[in-house]
């Protein structure tokens, strides 16, 4: 009777195991949140509900302002050493007469500028024409006065056969026909300036840099009477508007 009841037990001990591991339930797998919100696999309507730890703060980002730069080219300044001031201008007709007038030029440069208005003359000129057939033609001429001419000579007051420049319009003269030119002197001495003509009316103004030479500009009007001019100037170019020679005009008559 002792052995039964030992097996009794036994039995029953088994089975309660039995029904004891199938009634544990499995380990939960750990879901991987991704970046859309849903595990692997998952379902995208429904979101997993198990979220990454939250190591920082979302904040509103600093707004940055959008601004349109516009470039521009800005001249350079020149030094107020450089600036020249017009000490002398004059108008004039000439028909062989001569003016002059003298400045002790302490700090060169010196710029002298011209405009000149010369006399036109008009004539007919004959050539036998290339086409045969047509025999000669006649021709209108329109040109500036070989007679037409403006000189001007900066020479030294004290010693009036040291001349630091000659120089003007016109063929007769054996000049260039610019209409304006600006002319630089860069000698140091008491200068006597001479403007000589015929049959041209002229415009001529002298400039200097008041710095060295009376240092004192409140006599000029810096806007007018001051301005800037380049180391080399060119002709036809300067502080006046430039005329350009014309070419004479052949018309057949």
């Amino acid at each position: 009777m002792k052995q039964v009841g030992i097996r009794i037990i036994c039995c029953v001990s088994i089975i309660l195991l039995v029904i004891a591991s199938g009634c544990v339930t499995p380990p939960k797998e750990n879901k991987i949140i991704s970046k859309s919100g849903t595990s692997p696999g998952g379902d995208p309507l429904n979101p997993a509900t198990t979220e990454t730890p939250n190591y920082v703060t979302e904040v509103t980002a600093f707004l940055t302002a959008t601004t349109t730069s516009q470039y521009r080219t800005v001249p350079p300044t020149p030094p107020p050493g450089d600036i020249y001031c017009r000490i002398y201008s004059t108008k004039n007709t000439y028909a062989y007469n001569k003016t002059a007038i003298t400045f002790n030029l302490q700090n060169p440069a010196m710029y002298i500028n011209y405009t000149v208005n010369p006399s036109n003359r008009t004539y007919y000129k004959s050539y036998a024409s290339k086409i045969t057939g047509e025999g000669d033609k006649i021709v209108k001429v329109d040109d500036y006065s070989p007679y037409s001419w403006f000189e001007i000579t900066v020479r030294s007051k004290l010693n009036p056969d040291k001349i630091y420049l000659k120089d003007g319009f016109g063929a007769a003269k054996g000049y260039n026909e610019y209409l304006n030119r600006t002319l630089k002197i860069v000698n140091r001495d008491e200068m006597q300036i001479e403007f000589y003509g015929n049959n041209i009316t002229a415009t001529a103004s002298v400039w200097v840099k008041p710095e060295g030479n009376f240092n004192d500009t409140s006599r000029f009007n810096l806007t007018t009477d001051c301005t800037y001019f380049a180391s080399n100037p060119r002709d036809s170019l300067g502080p006046l508007t430039p005329t350009l020679t014309p070419t004479p005009t052949w018309t057949q008559v």
